[in-house]
């Protein structure tokens, strides 16, 4: 492995580690300038079958793949050439000589297609290892799309990361114009919110429903000219609508996503109707579970009951499946397209794949040519950087779920659950884990809430109001006395700052006051925050809890519930650990 591989030398060139052996007249990976050259010929590798060659052989494939033996081939950088000297010719497998780029910002007609789930599962591993070897080979494989300044700005390695994979169900890319439509301008067809956690112990990808009713903002988005346009937003419309129709590009799709769930998502993928087929075949195909047979005449699938490991076209086939799976909906199609993602994850994360070569190589091609992202990660470094990042989060601690949703009065649409949607995005927003991966930090706070209570006559608490809405304050402070029987409080007016989510703070010896006013009110253990020097005195000069009331705040008398804890949160999620059968 090169400099850069090993966690140094940042700014290092790939190219320039390259050394021509003048003994040998083979070019010689040099990993620092006192290092002398081998008088050993650099052996000649096979280069790797192209995954894409594969793609439609999936029907015919053994679910038992003989192991892989090819060595990474010769395509990586070439050395820097000398000034005045004639540009040779490109090596095998490269797309051009050193000075030719392949241009990034192509038409999103093109490249954005139906995300399959191998893209996601692509980066949920990380590329650094092929990506440094392939770094200028792979960059050319990117296809760059403006995010118009809808998201973050990008990924920090200090903070959650919020990834948004979206696609379309436009039929370009070869082999995929026989699937119908395929003169559409496509729409939003699957799109999934990844949240990874701040400490990168777990992550959520929460599925997005079509056909689920939502507002679409306004949106300015980059033309093909380059030039900018301002795309009117909609009501009530489709959530599928938010790409594609009327020009709109991913980063309409980006602002819709947090006018729903007020989560600004860091950077965006897609990937084409390819993507599953090449990917799947690099890995040896992904396993699969059905509960009960599956023939469904729309998408071609033909399983039996029990496990299959899929590919190619037969993999593609089962991600478009819904009529021949419970209601035929594309809540159930989701349902096959999460188990899909979850086994490829496990595949791509299993020893089997990690340690050989000729899988990872296929990996990183099949996964830069079949990606279109935002303009800000369309360079292997950065691509890597975030794989890296995600890819620290355990299979087990991965956690599948959709956007709770109920049905529309024309029976053909959706809409988001009112509460237990909010509940979820708040989860997220809040970096809560979906997963048992913080199970002792949760009992640590639960405990807050275990012990003995005071009586209402005994709490004293002084409410301020730090972000609710105006009035709120003393609507409180009317309703603890009047209605609950907490006499001795007092409302103080705003608090010093703005706070999203309802706090009480008190010393220790307050601890059973505390618990009494957080079942009057419904607070969880995270809001509760005790500490010596937390209270202060009330109007009488006694010690007084600290009430905040936040953003979340529901009005007086409302119980504050589902913001800070996964554990009541009524939504149907599994983990990417568990396999589950499909039917």
């Amino acid at each position: 492995m090169d400099a850069q591989g090993r966690g140094r030398a940042d700014d290092i060139d790939p190219a320039d580690q390259w050394v021509l052996n003048p003994t040998t007249g083979e070019y010689e990976l040099r990993l620092a300038p006192s290092a002398p050259q081998s008088g050993v010929p650099r052996p000649r590798r096979a280069a790797p079958a192209a995954a894409g060659a594969r793609a439609g052989g999936a029907s015919g494939r053994s679910a038992t793949a003989t192991p892989d033996t090819r060595e990474i081939p010769e395509v990586v950088p070439g050395p820097r050439r000398r000034r005045g000297a004639p540009e040779e010719e490109p090596l095998p497998g490269r797309r051009g000589g050193r000075g030719k780029t392949k241009p990034k910002n192509k038409s999103t007609g093109k490249r954005i297609l139906v995300w399959t789930g191998g893209t996601l599962a692509f980066v949920l591993v990380g590329v650094s290892a092929a990506g440094y070897l392939y770094y200028r080979h792979l960059n050319n494989n990117i296809t760059a799309i403006s995010d118009d300044g809808a998201g973050t700005g990008g990924f920090s390695k200090d903070r959650a990361i919020n990834l948004l994979v979206i696609g379309t169900d436009k039929r370009t890319g070869k082999g995929n114009e026989s699937y119908g439509d395929k003169e559409s301008v496509g729409h939003a067809d699957t799109t999934i919110l990844l949240h990874v956690s701040k400490d990168r112990t777990n992550a959520t990808a929460m599925s997005i429903p079509r056909d689920m009713i939502v507002d679409v903002p306004d949106c300015e988005t980059t033309q093909d000219d380059g030039t900018k346009k301002v795309i009117a937003g909609s009501k009530d419309v489709r959530f599928n609508t938010s790409l594609g129709q009327g020009g709109r590009t991913p980063s309409c799709t980006m602002r819709t996503v947090t006018e729903l769930t007020g989560i600004i998502p860091d950077h965006f993928m897609v990937a084409d109707f390819n993507a599953v087929k090449t990917l799947s075949s690099a890995i040896g195909g992904v396993e699969v579970c059905l509960a009960k047979p599956i023939k469904d005449t729309k998408s071609k699938l033909d399983l039996s009951e029990g496990k299959h490991v899929i590919e190619g076209e037969q993999a593609l086939a089962f991600l478009r499946t819904r009529y021949s799976v419970g209601f035929g909906s594309d809540l159930d199609r989701i349902k096959l397209q999460q188990q899909f993602l979850s086994s490829m994850i496990r595949q791509m994360k299993s020893e089997d794949t990690l340690t050989d070569a000729g899988k990872v190589i296929d990996l990183a091609e099949a996964a830069t040519e079949a990606l279109s992202v935002d303009s800000k990660i369309a360079d292997i470094k950065k691509l890597a950087s975030l794989g890296q990042e995600v890819g620290k989060v355990k299979t087990k601690n991965i956690t599948f779920t959709t956007v709770p949703v109920v049905d529309n009065t024309d029976r053909a649409t959706v809409l988001p659950t009112p509460g237990k949607a909010e509940e979820l995005f708040q989860l997220i927003r809040d970096d809560v884990s979906l997963s048992e991966v913080k199970k002792k930090a949760k009992e640590k706070q639960a405990a807050k809430l275990k012990g003995e209570r005071a009586d209402a006559s005994e709490v004293r608490v002084n409410v301020y109001n730090g972000g609710a809405e105006a009035g709120s304050a003393q609507a409180t402070l009317n309703w603890l006395q009047n209605d609950v029987g907490v006499t001795k409080s007092s409302q103080l007016g705003n608090a010093g700052k703005t706070l999203p989510k309802t706090t009480l703070e008190y010393d220790p010896d307050q601890a059973d006051q505390a618990r009494k006013l957080a079942d009057l009110m419904g607070l969880s253990a995270s809001a509760l925050k005790p500490g010596e020097g937390n209270s202060e005195t009330n109007s009488q000069g006694l010690p007084a809890m600290v009430l905040t009331l936040g953003e979340d705040f529901k009005g007086a008398g409302v119980k504050i519930s589902g913001s800070s804890s996964a554990a009541d949160l009524d939504v149907e999620k599994n983990t990417a650990d568990k396999e589950k059968c499909a039917g």
